[in-house]
């Protein structure tokens, strides 16, 4: 898991099988939103534009 900031409490597993899994740090036991490698890399394009 790499956290996205030292102040943000969002972590995101790319080393899962088909799957990018996105969870709250301060929560590990909590919910899971798990992406199709696909539609996060789309995801990642559009945040990164605004």
């Amino acid at each position: 898991m790499r956290e996205a900031a030292a102040s943000n409490c969002v972590e995101v597993a790319d080393n899962l099988a088909g799957v990018i899994g996105v969870r709250d740090s301060k929560d590990p036991a909590g919910p899971m939103l798990a992406f199709d490698p696909a539609a996060w890399a789309r995801f990642l394009v559009l945040a990164k534009r605004g």
